[in-house]
Parts: C-alpha cells; sequence; structure tokens
C-alpha cells in the first residue's frame, strides 16, 4: 500500500500531473481576468504547457509569471486580434443563423472564415512561446504548419472539440471544465505541437538545448 503513494508511483505521478494542470489553470484563468489579457495568458500557459509535455515544468505558478512578463507586448497583441476575430466570426454565423434562405455562399464564407481563424491561430500561441518572431510570421507558420502537418491537425482540432463536448456534457462536468479544461486544452495542443516544432527544428540543423528551452 505504501508503494502506491512513493514518489515514483503511477499514483504520485498522476496526482503531481493533476495538481499541477489545476495550477496552470488558475494561472491562466488569473491571467486572463481582464479579458484583453487573454493572449499574454495563453502564451505563457502554453510556454509552461511545452515543457509539462516532457515532464520539464518545475515550480508551475513562478514559470507562468516568468512567461507572462516576457510576452506582455507580444500576447496582448496577439490576445486582441483573437478576440476580434473570434467576435467578427461569431457576428458573422449569427446573421446566416438569423437569415430565412442563407445563400450557399453565404454559409461557405461563414465556414470558411472559420476554418482560416482557427488554423491562422492553432500553433500561433505554442510559436509565440517557443520562438521569438514577429506576428506575422508566426501566423504564417501556423498555416504552414497547420497544412504541412495535415492529419495532426485535424486530430488536434477533433481532440480539442470532444474536450469542449465533454466539460459541456452536465454540469458536473462543467465544473470540472472549470477547474482543469483550458489547460487541458493547452496541454492538448503542447502535446501536439511540441513533437512538430522539434522535427522542423532538426530538419533545419537547429540545436536546441532542451534545459533552457522557452
Amino acid at each position: 500500500m505504501k508503494r502506491l503513494f512513493e514518489i515514483d508511483s503511477p499514483i504520485y505521478r498522476f496526482m503531481s500531473t493533476l495538481l499541477n494542470v489545476l495550477v496552470l489553470n488558475i494561472c491562466w484563468l488569473l491571467g486572463s481576468l481582464p479579458i484583453f489579457t487573454i493572449g499574454i495568458s495563453t502564451i505563457a500557459a502554453c510556454d509552461v504547457g511545452l515543457k509539462m509535455v516532457e515532464d520539464k515544468e518545475g515550480y508551475v505558478a513562478r514559470q507562468f509569471l516568468i512567461a507572462y512578463k516576457k510576452n506582455m507586448k507580444q500576447g496582448l497583441i496577439l490576445g486582441i486580434m483573437a478576440l476580434i476575430s473570434t467576435y467578427a466570426i461569431y457576428l458573422d454565423v449569427q446573421l446566416v443563423r438569423v437569415m430565412a434562405d442563407p445563400s450557399v455562399f453565404m454559409i461557405m464564407g461563414s465556414i470558411l472564415s472559420i476554418v482560416v481563424c482557427v488554423i491562422g491561430l492553432l500553433y500561433t500561441f505554442p510559436l509565440a512561446a517557443r520562438y521569438d518572431n514577429s506576428i506575422p510570421n508566426m501566423i504564417k507558420n501556423s498555416f504552414r504548419i497547420s497544412t504541412k502537418y495535415f492529419v495532426r491537425t485535424i486530430l488536434l482540432i477533433l481532440l480539442l472539440i470532444v474536450e469542449v463536448l465533454a466539460f459541456s456534457f452536465n454540469l458536473t462536468l462543467f465544473f470540472i471544465g472549470v477547474l482543469i479544461g483550458p489547460a487541458c486544452m493547452i496541454l492538448t495542443t503542447c502535446l501536439i505541437a511540441r513533437p512538430i516544432f522539434r522535427k522542423i527544428e532538426k530538419d533545419n540543423g537547429v540545436e536546441t538545448d532542451e534545459e533552457g528551452d522557452n
């Protein structure tokens, strides 16, 4: 019985990971409280998430705070861009819904705008956490990764959709979703993105110091 709670036991590792996910989620929520800072908070969470998928996260709250301070300017711009894009798509979808007989072109236009927004932002925040680059280049790279690694991208989108639906299934799961949902989605994204980043770095002959990763 004692073995179950030793440091290298599966239960201990699971509880430790769950605690880190909870702490990361709380940090993300607090960092996003003024909604326009959601981009800063998301980049900081991705910074921690990329380390967590390799068991190198250390003190989650401290690393989150360091990344948060480091990415304020870039994260603020990205967050505002993401909020504006999301709201524009929401208005577009609502317009199609209230129309009595929307044309095929309008429906296709709404679907296309959603697709463009998703693939344009899907890898942008992990890229911002991992690399120093301009915002236009990060968005371009998100498009490139989404198309080059199409199967993985579709898998990632499906996993994120499943997580959203699961946390929306009933009130209990919704409450659990509030506690760990955003962090789970960020970690899922990092889990798919991290091997892609490493492969790109390897293909380009970039040597990285894993202990010193951002």
